[in-house]
């Protein structure tokens, strides 16, 4: 066993990488076109090449309807799964990218004003409305990106409703410890996941619209994918890291700064961005005053290495709860 095998004293030892897999997607493509799936999804962390993987997609979509393989124009349309990307202004910080479509179609980028709190109804009827616009042109739907609550609304079946917060309620629950929340959502609704029950925040939010709905008739969305072709980018924790650290230079030097001032300057106040987290999190609390510009940077970066990370933790999760996961090296 090599030194670096061996387990160091009060470290836990990583989780394994999912193992990868070569994916004809010809075949998978005429399989959405048979019927056997609805939709492609294209998921990974942070940095892990999914935006470039689905566009290639898309690109292999519209050369096999050029080669006569499938039906004339049918093209792949990608739509996002990106809780950030939503905003318009937000471009550096959320590594939008737009160049990389170069001619590929996509949807959910843009949607909504910097300082708005989307949220994920929301995100649930705007997918449902774009996924089938591109289905009734004959297009592939191509669901691309790292939001995995986002991903999972759009594909696990859930039926949001859109319940107004109550803030009396939420402030009794918060009373309460988490066993005893638990046992009050298992007595107003069947527990089919532990999705509701995986964090506090969730787990009231749950209760919430358990507690409306018992007082309001729910209009619920009726419509979305039944059977998903999941493909997951897959990078070592080195490289993905060493990738998050070479972007977060790049970002910096393209004027990632100035667009977190522009938007203060916008109007916007500091709770608002720090509200999205991550880069408008820090940059702000940089221009504010509170960090020195390489505190910021040094703070920054291992919050990014450590939301990659969480968002592998909850890929891996789905696959417990039962998803089929196809990882790819890209």
């Amino acid at each position: 066993m090599k030194a670096k095998d061996i387990p160091q004293k009060g470290v836990p030892p990583m989780a394994e990488l999912p193992q990868a897999e070569e994916i004809d997607i010809e075949n998978i493509v005429r399989q959405y076109l048979d019927g056997q799936y609805d939709l492609i999804c294209v998921l990974g962390p942070t940095a892990s090449g999914k935006t470039g993987y689905a566009v290639r997609l898309a690109r292999r979509i519209r050369e096999m309807a050029g080669e006569g393989l499938i039906a004339e124009g049918t093209e792949g349309e990608i739509i996002s799964a990106d809780s950030r990307q939503v905003y318009r202004g937000m471009d550096i910080g959320t590594g939008k990218d737009l160049g990389e479509y170069a001619g590929v179609s996509y949807h959910l980028i843009d949607i909504a004003d910097a300082g708005e709190k989307y949220n994920i109804y929301e995100y649930q009827r705007d997918f449902e409305r774009a996924w089938n616009e591109v289905r009734e042109r004959g297009n592939v739907p191509i669901l691309c990106g790292g939001s995995g609550l986002y991903i999972e609304a759009a594909t696990m079946g859930y039926s949001l409703p859109d319940v107004p917060a109550d803030p009396q309620l939420r402030a009794e629950l918060e009373m309460m410890d988490t066993p005893s929340l638990i046992r009050m959502l298992e007595s107003m609704k069947k527990l089919h996941n532990t999705t509701d029950t995986s964090s506090r925040k969730r787990l009231i939010r749950a209760i919430e619209i358990a507690v409306y709905e018992t007082r309001h008739p729910v209009v619920r969305t009726s419509v979305l994918p039944k059977n998903t072709y999941f493909i997951g980018t897959l990078v070592s924790r080195e490289e993905r890291n060493a990738r998050i650290d070479r972007r977060l230079d790049a970002r910096l030097a393209e004027g990632m700064a100035d667009e977190v001032r522009n938007l203060l300057d916008s109007g916007l106040k500091a709770e608002d961005l720090i509200y999205y987290g991550l880069e408008y999190k820090f940059v702000t609390l940089y221009l504010t005053g509170v960090l020195e510009y390489d505190d910021m940077k040094k703070l920054l970066a291992t919050a990014i290495h450590q939301f990659a990370k969480r968002q592998m933790t909850w890929f891996r999760g789905m696959e417990r709860r039962g998803t089929v996961i196809h990882w790819v090296n890209v």
